[in-house]
């Protein structure tokens, strides 16, 4: 707001306010006293600016966005620990620690004989990115075999700025009341682990609520994140009870998305010395790149559609592309509109 005014304007005005009979120029008695006060008075201007920039939720900085929602009751999402399967031959002690690379893992709760939930003591999303064969910290009798398998509830980062500031937005476009749609988005959003919802109420009658659910990786949640926003929405052998976030007479089913398999087939003309081959690896990962980027809108949009423009557009991006022509997704040269609830997954691609 006050970018225009600088140390020049100031001095300039504050001189223009002393008679011409006086000696003004650079040097003079008059300039020197009045100098210190212009520095002091832009530097005011510059507190002031800012002060006003802190007032807004559009160019608050962190700290004082923190405080504007908190007036709402929204706080930053903190970072969480990845939990994942781990698989031993034979059963180990609940707090045995276990390390794979950088990371270090603990067991916390046995799922099976030889299968347990092991937290990442790391929080954020570098646990989620390694499954492979766990070292033990502590000796554990017996232990031939320890392998880290499948990634059960992604850990999460803080909840970055810009996401924040988006939340406190919604919070204004539309009001949360218990068991209404956004309430429930809220509420199941804040789950670790959850990064996107669908809610479709009444979908079996009335006093039935869907909830369909994606992973903070954007992929198909696990069947233990499923259950653990179950338990916390609507637990199964409480349906309607009110004992979890949704309100008394609520039946709520939590269900997850689903991949679709996508097959690609396209014509590629190769720069020279080219081969498919040379070009597949990185071709496939400018689709998988395309594909999140679909998974990551699918909780604000209808049904996803892959567009064969957008394919062609990013496997001409791929060293070694010179030309494309013909793309066909499932046999069809068309673009592919997903189910509701389905993301898209790379199937077979030829080029």
């Amino acid at each position: 707001m006050y970018e225009d005014i600088t140390y020049e304007i100031i001095m300039r005005r504050m001189l223009d306010r002393v008679p011409n009979t006086v000696d003004k120029r650079e040097g003079s008695m008059i300039y020197d006293a009045l100098a210190p006060a212009a520095v002091e008075l832009i530097q005011m201007y510059i507190e002031i600016d800012s002060i006003l920039n802190e007032s807004f939720a559009d160019t608050a900085s962190r700290d004082y966005l923190i405080r504007r929602a908190a007036e709402r009751g929204i706080i930053p999402e903190k970072a969480t620990c990845a939990v994942l399967k781990g698989e031993f031959n034979t059963d180990v002690p609940i707090g045995a620690r276990f390390s794979l690379g950088e990371l270090n893992y603990v067991a916390f709760e046995k799922i099976s004989d030889g299968v347990f939930r092991m937290r990442c003591e790391t929080e954020g999303r570098i646990g989620n990115s390694q499954t492979g064969t766990l070292v033990p910290i502590d000796y554990v009798t017996g232990l031939t075999s320890a392998e880290l398998t499948e990634l059960l509830i992604p850990g999460e980062d803080e909840e970055d700025t810009e996401h924040l500031r988006q939340r406190y937005y919604n919070s204004l476009d539309s009001q949360s009341f218990g068991g209404n749609i956004q309430d429930y988005k809220e509420k199941i959003n804040g789950i670790a682990g959850v990064g996107g919802v669908k809610i479709y109420p009444t979908w079996n009658g009335g006093g039935t609520v869907k909830a369909v659910v994606i992973n903070s990786e954007y992929q198909v949640p696990s069947v233990e994140l499923v259950a653990e926003v179950q338990g916390k929405v609507d637990p199964e052998q409480n349906h309607g009870e009110g004992l979890g976030y949704a309100p008394i007479g609520h039946v709520v089913t939590v269900d997850g998305v689903t991949n679709t398999m996508v097959d690609i087939q396209t014509n590629i003309t190769y720069q020279e010395g080219w081969t498919w081959e040379d070009v597949k690896p990185y071709a496939e990962s400018e689709i998988d790149r395309y594909f999140s980027e679909l998974a990551r809108s699918w909780a604000d949009t209808d049904s996803l559609i892959v567009r064969i423009s957008q394919i062609e557009t990013r496997l001409l991006n791929v060293s070694g592309v010179v030309d494309i022509s013909g793309t066909k997704i499932g046999g069809l040269e068309q673009n592919l509109v997903l189910g509701t609830d389905s993301i898209p997954k790379r199937g077979e691609l030829i080029g």
